[in-house]
């Protein structure tokens, strides 16, 4: 853009800011609640479902009360979900299974759902040199969001929306996501970055977290323990009620009678946005930034003083957040990154990343007190999953590009399981109103404007 452009594009913003600013008070003046969220924080009721639940708070005596966070898929606290199947078997395809039908699989059901997602693991005949290979980026959501779009046009069916033909685009995606998730990052790994390309195709064999490690390193190894708890991740990731931002986009696409594709190519908008599927690498950040400022990163004082200076808007970058803590539902515990932490610990001492992993207790320790010096309002802080996330994938090797690829690998799931709901349930196109606070106005002709 050369410097005319630029003056002209600055110019012309100001405008925009001129026109659309307003006070915030108006919010309160019109009852209007922003972010579909009333005075305290609580999500507006804009439908029913089944696929799960999210509780940080209970009504006692008709007053609302911070409780342990519970969050459940299809009536199955996750707790007892990941017990069931942890040092047992790998649990995405399981947990799949249960949040798009309704039940927990027997095991004749079960193999027969993964061999039918193995089955399904492959994309067109050239695909990966015509489409991912020669578009590579860095944004690697970008990336698998137009792969998304393109694999459409391979499907004789695309705009059907009979509940079958979804049930099957759904299932396609699921089983396709690792490969356009790891071959984009590939792609942007070896053109971008000038190393070197290898391309690993999935083992039919295995499960959605082996496959991710076998394709994503050179030499396709992995332990034991890793696939575990990349497992895990992906299954506390899967789902979290209709109300998230992603989720909330799948129905408001889907109401409107759009496809498969372009519904789960709205989802992945959505999900790349920093406020959402991005929030584990700004705590990546900050931690990157604690270890820079502390000369003892398992020293409780000097923690204690960065994290001040953190909320004091003196370190980092100057928000005054502690990213990774604080949720818009639970408050007194994160169910995930409880049944995350433990097997955190484990890998931190297989990768001996022990100093780390207390760094990063420490400032859970430290953290909710801190921040409830300073919120007078807030009675409950913990710390949520994205606390932890990043230092899962960062000890299994994974990119930081790829922390929110990961994410849509896992939630993928959970939006296909709220577009079959909402085709099931509703056929009323989603359709918020808004108040409009401008005055009415006198059309100028052209040549008598100003």
């Amino acid at each position: 853009m050369n410097n005319e452009s630029r003056q002209y594009i600055e110019r012309k913003c100001a405008l925009c800011v001129k026109s659309d600013e307003f006070p915030s008070e108006l919010y309160a003046t019109h009852d209007v609640k922003k972010g579909l969220r009333d005075a305290q924080g609580k999500g507006v009721i804009v439908g029913l479902t089944t696929v799960s639940s999210v509780t940080g708070t209970r009504e006692v005596d008709g007053k609302r009360v911070d409780c342990e966070g519970q969050l459940c898929y299809r009536g199955y606290d996750i707790k007892a979900l990941t017990q069931g199947f942890v040092n047992k078997r790998f649990g995405f395809e399981e947990t799949a299974y249960l949040l798009l039908f309704g039940s927990l699989p027997n095991r004749e059901e079960l193999e027969e759902f993964k061999t039918y997602l193995a089955a399904e693991r492959r994309v067109p005949i050239t695909f990966t040199r015509d489409v991912i290979m020669k578009a590579a980026g860095k944004d690697i959501m970008n990336s698998i969001t137009r792969s998304i779009l393109f694999l459409s046009s391979y499907d004789r069916n695309a705009m059907d929306n009979s509940l079958d033909n979804v049930l099957r685009q759904c299932l396609y995606l699921i089983s396709v996501f690792p490969m356009l998730t790891v071959y984009s990052y590939h792609a942007y790994n070896h053109y971008i970055n000038d190393e070197s390309m290898y391309i690993h195709r999935p083992d039919p064999n295995l499960s959605t977290a082996e496959n991710i490690l076998r394709m994503l390193r050179p030499d396709k190894s992995y332990t034991y323990l890793e696939a575990t708890v990349l497992d895990l991740a992906l299954v506390l990731h899967m789902e979290h009620g209709g109300g998230n931002n992603s989720t909330f986009t799948t129905r408001v696409t889907t109401s409107s009678g759009s496809d498969t594709y372009a519904v789960v190519a709205a989802a992945m908008s959505s999900l790349k946005g920093p406020k959402h599927g991005g929030a584990n690498l700004k705590v990546m950040g900050m931690m990157d930034d604690l270890r820079k400022n502390v000369r003892n990163i398992e020293d409780r004082e000097q923690i204690e003083t960065y994290l001040k200076n953190v909320l004091d808007k003196k370190a980092f970058d100057h928000e005054g957040l502690i990213y990774g803590m604080g949720h818009a539902v639970y408050s007194k515990s994160d169910p995930r990154a409880e049944v995350f932490k433990s097997f955190v610990e484990k890998l931190s001492i297989e990768k001996h990343r022990q100093s780390d992993f207390k760094m990063y207790s420490i400032v859970e320790e430290i953290a909710p007190g801190l921040i409830l010096e300073r919120r007078k309002n807030a009675t409950s802080i913990c710390a949520n999953v994205d606390f932890y996330s990043g230092f899962v994938y960062d000890m299994l090797d994974i990119p930081r590009e790829l922390y929110t690829p990961l994410f849509a690998i896992a939630r993928i799931v959970g939006w296909s399981a709220h577009r079959m709901e909402e085709l099931i349930t509703s056929n009323k196109i989603l359709r918020p109103a808004y108040v409009n606070i401008d005055t009415e106005k006198e059309y100028i002709d052209l040549d008598d404007r100003e």
